[in-house]
């Protein structure tokens, strides 16, 4: 039972009982009423018909929690996936059309496929390689390119943003619609600071849909939802993919799989954390990658874990997995029996919903904070917000010019270690001779610390410190190498360490090594590099054992 339950986690959720199934039945409800107006809207911006926003959240939910470890995450369309859907599909087919369509749930089934791939051979571990300053300029500007797509629908405008400005004329704003769109970001916002956990977005799509249906707003041109098509998603096969269109969807499906999983991450850290327990990364990448192969196979688009609805989920007290249950359940309610009450909504109350919810992305106090912390990874996060501004709507660009930054900047910081020379410090910790103004250890010696491992990227720089030390100070004989931070030695390290030996060696000194680990002294071992030990190389468990020894020869004087 426990291994069936490693790949069915839904097989360790509580056996269900009145008083718990009472607290899960809340939550869920409140889930599901954020969840209904948030899936139409973001079905908008992917460009997608609306009611595949609904259905988004049905099957692709359901699977998602059956194999997820985070059963209380909110997975359904979210604002992130259905911008990138949207810009990644522009210039390839009408939005809309059953080519959009088809090239959506490509595009959902290709990321879950690698998704679920990635979970399979454990390659969870990928998600580091996405540091928070790349994460936090792609967020940001993919906030902004939401708003900026948001605004025509909200302000109603009868004609594209170039013929505005330059024919400026208040015929092309639907006044009406600005109303609606402006008094429904009001009260959202109102809701907000009121009671967070309420699901204010139904109330507004309610209230909208009603004052609309009883002013006549449809019948005089204005911008509604309109029909949707009831009844419960099905089984659709997309056609088949050519290849033009498959290395077209490449990028796109890389960077969906990539902000979909780390839009997961941050969720499920919260609901673990909450729950003391350890997040299985892997299991949910497999969870994901079956919900997005569902999402393109069940007439929908690619989904996600959406933080917004998550935080909701765990703020309104749920427990398991059955609170996402009971919102599944109403949204196949509404589907059912509700669909034709969405007729009369405004769709700029759609567009003041999907505008509320990206207002809280946009944090630009979260990358001034990164100036503070460090000046090059705030630059990176900048030139990753302007990238993908500049690159919409191929917004992948930005992405992966911040991971390419990101890395060339980790490259050079390996490839410039810290290596210090060392000296006693008064309070009998060994510190940087230059920092604190220290002598020497001991006469005619050199005492150095690298704080990285001796590797093909570091060794070289190692070596040159200790050469240019020893031609500076003509005297010295001996080199001490304080080796505690270095976990590992490479061949180019062990070559480095040969080349140390015999440079000792021919000055007639000693290789003093201090805090060598057992995997870097077996490679020495292996390469016969430690043979000569008591003659040319010593060994010292300690700097204790070290300062000991030194002491010891100088006779306990202090170092001139």
């Amino acid at each position: 039972m426990h291994s069936l339950a490693r790949w069915f986690p839904f097989l360790n959720w509580p056996k269900p009982t009145l008083a718990l199934l009472r607290g899960e039945l809340w939550a869920g409800l409140t889930v599901g009423l954020m969840l209904l107006p948030q899936g139409v809207a973001y079905a908008a911006l992917a460009g997608m018909p609306l009611i595949t926003g609904i259905y988004a959240s049905i099957v692709p939910a359901t699977v998602a929690i059956l194999f997820s470890p985070s059963p209380r995450l909110g997975v359904g369309p979210t604002a992130l996936s259905a911008l990138l859907i949207g810009a990644s599909l522009t210039g390839m087919a009408e939005p809309g059309s059953a080519q959009w369509v088809a090239l959506a749930a490509w595009m959902a089934i290709l990321a879950g496929l690698l998704q679920w791939v990635l979970g399979l051979v454990r390659a969870g571990w990928l998600l580091n390689l996405v540091t928070s300053p790349v994460l936090a300029g792609f967020t940001q500007a993919a906030a902004l390119l939401i708003l900026a797509s948001q605004l025509p629908t909200l302000l109603g405008m009868r004609a594209d943003w170039s013929t505005v400005w330059h024919s400026p004329s208040l015929y092309l704003f639907d006044w009406n619609s600005i109303a609606y769109g402006l008094g429904s970001m009001a009260l959202l916002m109102l809701a907000k600071k009121w009671r967070p956990a309420f699901p204010s977005a139904i109330f507004i799509i309610a209230l909208t849909g009603l004052v609309s249906w009883a002013t006549g707003f449809a019948d005089s041109g204005g911008a509604v939802v309109g029909h949707l098509p009831a009844g419960l998603p099905h089984f659709q096969w997309p056609g088949m993919l050519g290849w033009e269109d498959f290395g077209a969807l490449v990028m796109p499906v890389l960077v969906i799989s990539l902000v979909s999983f780390l839009e997961t991450a941050s969720s499920a850290q919260v609901e673990h954390q909450q729950a003391g327990t350890r997040w299985n990364e892997n299991q949910d990448l497999i969870a994901q990658g079956l919900s997005k192969l569902s999402a393109g196979l069940f007439g929908s688009f690619a989904t996600s874990a959406s933080f917004s609805r998550s935080a909701v989920n765990l703020l309104a007290g749920a427990k398991t997995g059955y609170s996402n249950v009971f919102s599944i359940l109403l949204v196949i309610a509404v589907v059912l029996w509700f669909i034709p009450w969405l007729y009369h909504v405004p769709q700029a109350a759609l567009a003041a919903i999907v505008i509320t919810a990206v207002l809280n992305l946009v944090k630009p106090k979260l990358i001034l904070g990164l100036f503070k912390i460090s000046r090059v990874e705030g630059c990176i996060s900048v030139t990753t917000l302007i990238l993908t501004i500049l690159s919409a709507p191929r917004m992948y660009w930005g992405v992966f010019a911040g991971l390419a930054l990101n890395q060339a900047y980790f490259l050079y910081q390996h490839l410039h270690p810290r290596i210090i020379e060392v000296g006693l410090h008064p309070d009998g910790s060994l510190r940087s001779r230059q920092l604190w103004q220290l002598p020497p250890l001991a006469p005619k010696l050199i005492a150095l610390r690298m704080d990285a491992d001796m590797d093909f990227a570091t060794a070289s720089a190692l070596e040159r410190y200790a050469t240019e030390a020893l031609q500076q100070h003509p005297g010295d004989t001996d080199i001490a190498l304080l080796m505690q931070s270095i976990n590992n030695i490479d061949i180019t390290g062990v070559e480095t360490f040969a080349r140390l030996e015999r440079m000792v060696s021919l000055r007639g000194g000693t290789l003093h090594v201090i805090g060598l680990k057992l995997p870097a002294e077996q490679r020495l071992h292996r390469a016969g590099l430690l043979e000569r030990m008591g003659s040319i190389v010593k060994l010292y468990r300690t700097s204790e054992e070290f300062l000991a020894q030194l002491r010891r020869q100088t006779g306990d004087k202090p170092v001139p």
